[in-house]
């Protein structure tokens, strides 16, 4: 009988690490690309916006695709959606690193976002359905720490393969460890699903959602090059708001619909995605722009300009796990609180750089943010999975990881929109190029402090420490 135990409970640790190797690799791809985009840019002869759009693809139909697969994994089976997840994410992968041209690459990027949607909600809702209650925050702690420390590595990898191999590299490595995820799932995972009432594909809440995010993307990406006022501009944002409003109407009378709006009953849950979207509004735009100010104003290499995160992704690494355990204990209000306070304190020290800089003038900014990115994202994640039950895990991931991606293809479009004009206007006064771009870099890190901010003020004001029963829903498991 112990023996059986102890390897019931080994067996819940070997699935951990066989859902948290797929999950590595699909968020290493929301960084590990920025330091590559000078040389993408080079080889196949880019603009600044379709850089930008190599990024969005990826976060945009990730996001949109991600209540959808929070949905099939609780109708058809978590580990299914896990693997063919993986299966689509490796064969986009490769056709990334094939690319030719531009359009080739944002096509095969936006695949790439379609699997890591079908994969994603996957993870977190194996681990809700895996653990109980009181371990549940440390092995979530354990989660986001691997997200974060992927997140933060992924501009050394980048660098170091851009740098020695080539920029393809970037893409090709996810080849063989999606592979390994593949056979570790089939070895270390049990297949779970929800059975508590009938379920079904909302194709018109996905193509209202996904077309709406789409258009108002488009409209802030492009507005540099048409004009804010132009009828092609002006037309998507109308489009994207008949359309995300339309979404929300159908959601709200749909008798199964996509997104469960039930679900925001719960202050906790409303908070955490507030937080987490604010945060990606805040992070994701960071992380390109201060790529491309490192490599194009400071003139780094693409090894220098990853390892410069390295401070970051050390500190992410160590604190995560831990402020994991400590949200099971003291719950996550002020740990999140703290956390975004302290991105938002980062992001104002990046407006200390300029032409002249050197790493050390970097350095406080990336420990500052890095504390606060392991002290919030852990909370953050462990918090709103706490505030659904176990059945209903597939969708709160979704819509949690939905918030983040949406979160961070706006911060990217808002920023590159800050940058553009702020250095358009420095460009007509007579700054060097370099000098433009740093004014509106400077700008746009301005507004993302405020987003990251306010992402704290919501934390604190609503978030509340989950008492979870000592039993639980049963969750079918084949």
């Amino acid at each position: 009988m112990k023996a059986r135990l102890f390897a019931a409970e080994q067996r819940k640790w070997w699935t951990l690490a066989a859902v948290s190797f797929g999950l590595f690799m699909i968020m290493l791809d929301n960084t590990v690309v920025n330091v590559a985009l000078p040389s993408i840019e080079r080889d196949l002869h880019m603009q600044i916006s379709e850089l930008e759009w190599v990024v969005t693809a990826y976060a945009l139909t990730f996001a949109a695709f991600m209540l959808t697969g929070g949905k099939l994994a609780d109708r058809y089976g978590r580990r299914l959606l896990f693997v063919i997840g993986l299966v689509a994410f490796t064969a986009a992968s490769l056709a990334c690193g094939l690319a030719p041209d531009a359009d080739w690459l944002i096509g095969a990027r936006a695949a790439q976002g379609v699997g890591a949607a079908l994969m994603n909600p996957s993870t977190l809702s194996i681990i809700t359905a895996t653990f109980p209650p009181r371990q549940r925050g440390a092995a979530i702690g354990i989660w986001a720490g691997v997200s974060a420390m992927a997140l933060a590595i992924g501009p050394l990898v980048g660098g170091l393969l851009t740098q020695h191999i080539g920029w393809n590299w970037v893409f090709y490595i996810n080849v063989p460890i999606g592979f390994l995820a593949v056979a570790a799932a089939f070895l270390f995972i049990d297949e779970s699903r929800d059975t508590s009432h009938e379920q079904k594909l909302d194709v018109l809440g996905l193509s209202t959602s996904g077309i709406g995010l789409f258009a108002f993307t488009y409209a802030l990406i492009e507005a540099n090059q048409y004009g804010l006022t132009s009828a092609r501009i002006l037309a998507a944002f109308v489009v994207a708001a008949v359309l995300l409003t339309a979404f929300v109407v159908l959601e709200l009378h749909q008798r199964l619909p996509m997104l469960d709006f039930t679900l925001f009953r719960n202050p906790t849950f409303s908070g955490e995605n507030a937080a987490m979207l604010l945060v990606g509004l805040a992070m994701f735009g960071v992380f390109f722009y201060v790529s491309l100010f490192m490599q194009q104003v400071l003139r780094y290499s693409p090894v220098q300009a990853g390892a410069t995160f390295l401070p970051m992704t050390l500190l992410v690494i160590l604190v995560a796990p831990q402020a994991g355990r400590l949200s099971d204990r003291v719950g996550s209000r002020w740990l999140v609180g703290v956390g975004l306070t302290l991105v938002s304190a980062s992001l104002l020290l990046y407006t200390r750089l300029d032409v002249d800089s050197t790493f050390w003038t970097l350095l406080p900014a990336l420990l500052t943010g890095g504390v606060g990115m392991a002290l919030s994202m852990t909370p953050t994640t462990a918090a709103a999975m706490s505030a659904v039950s176990v059945d209903k895990a597939g969708v709160g991931s979704a819509v949690l990881n939905s918030m983040r991606q949406v979160g961070g293809s706006l911060g990217i479009a808002i920023m590159g929109a800050v940058v553009a004009h702020v250095a358009a206007g420095s460009l007509g006064s007579g700054a060097t190029r370099a000098e433009a771009y740093v004014d509106g870099f400077h700008r746009a890190l301005e507004l993302a402090a405020v987003f990251a901010f306010a992402g704290a003020v919501v934390a604190a004001s609503t978030l509340r420490k989950i008492e979870h029963p000592r039993h639980e829903p049963a969750v079918e498991r084949a």
